[in-house]
């Protein structure tokens, strides 16, 4: 395909979504995949084409918040290799099930977190204890990526802050380790699907890849409340539309 006006389109998407993920620890996916989608991008083409970029402004990403001191490494590891084994065997196996009807419950406990970031930020709840059963937050949180549910950030970042994890390492640590995440589960899809849509991957990467120093700095430099309430209401909005789309259509629309 011919790199036309588009292109410089899907350069200011990636640009957006990756200042947005790399500074609040998610939605790279679902910010890139919800514009796409309102241009009319076919849903196989917008899914393939995030999650090939996403190799390479995760690795930009992890890279800055490393350089920034962001990044817990014993903590990047308790997530990336339990993720990363969960999204090859998502890859293969969740995205048989039927994943519309699972999301839901998935975004009713992401709206459960919200609250509970918000409390947090709001300074009413602040539990500063380690998270246990890491790994398997790792696992099911690439699990759900790899079913092109943009679980990772969502389910990862948001639980170890509702749990007290400070801000600024947890969303470094999420971020560097969704790299090793999205190398197995591109991979894994490269194998049994093959790369397609080049115009689209480039723009979001170059984009992405642009934002992600910026959005390290961010992270390290803003409050940590701040940072709280932008997630918080960010899983919130985001809780209380996909649940609120799943109840409709529920109700037959």
């Amino acid at each position: 395909m011919e790199l036309g006006s588009e292109f410089y389109w899907f350069i200011l998407i990636g640009l957006g979504a990756q200042l947005v993920d790399g500074a609040l620890g998610m939605a790279f996916g679902l910010v890139s995949s919800s514009v796409m989608l309102s241009m009319g991008i076919p849903p196989a083409a917008v899914s393939a084409s995030v999650h090939t970029a996403e190799v390479f402004t995760t690795g930009a990403s992890g890279v800055s918040h490393l350089v920034a001191g962001n990044v817990d490494k014993r903590l990047f590891l308790r997530l990336a290799l339990p993720g990363a084994v969960g999204g090859v065997l998502g890859a293969y196996v969740l995205t048989q099930l039927p994943g519309d009807a699972i999301r839901p419950f998935i975004y009713a406990y992401l709206l459960v977190l919200a609250v509970f970031i918000l409390l947090r930020a709001a300074g009413r709840l602040v539990p500063r204890q380690e998270v246990k059963r890491v790994p398997l937050l790792g696992f099911v949180a690439g699990m759900l990526d790899a079913s092109g549910g943009g679980g990772w950030g969502p389910v990862a970042t948001s639980t170890l802050l509702a749990r007290g994890g400070q801000a600024r390492t947890t969303i470094g640590t999420v971020n560097a380790a969704e790299f090793v995440v999205t190398v197995a589960v591109s991979v894994t899809f490269l194998l049994s699907m093959g790369l397609q849509y080049l115009n689209i991957v480039a723009g979001l990467l170059i984009g992405g890849m642009m934002a992600a120093p910026l959005a390290a700095i961010l992270v390290k430099r803003v409050k940590e409340r701040w940072v709280l309430v932008a997630v918080g209401v960010l899983v919130l909005g985001i809780s209380l539309f996909q649940v609120g789309s799943a109840v409709k259509g529920w109700l037959g629309g």
